[in-house]
């Protein structure tokens, strides 16, 4: 038995390794990208956790300074902030 390596060969050879190489870049590129939208879903779920914490900081402050005799925009912010907290709410369990 003769192994006969001519230039076909050799450029077949060729074809089929770089597939192989490019098929494995992408799977790579595709799982580093799915690694990367599951951390920024994790750093977006914080954030909100942080942005309700301090909607409600706020609230508890104006509830304090209308609790002094503060009113105009006070009033104002209290009821909107309470509206939006609503809405949400109800998005939320839509």
């Amino acid at each position: 038995m003769q192994v006969v390596i001519d230039a076909n060969t050799i450029i077949t050879a060729g074809a089929v390794i770089s597939v192989l190489v490019t098929g494995c870049g992408i799977l790579f590129s595709a799982h580093k990208w799915y690694l990367k939208q599951e951390h920024q879903d994790k750093q977006i779920a914080k954030q909100e956790q942080e942005l309700c914490l301090l909607t409600y900081g706020v609230l508890a402050c104006l509830k304090g300074l209308k609790e002094k005799g503060c009113n105009g925009p006070v009033n104002e912010a209290i009821d909107k902030i309470e509206k939006h907290i609503n809405k949400a709410a109800h998005e939320l369990e839509e």
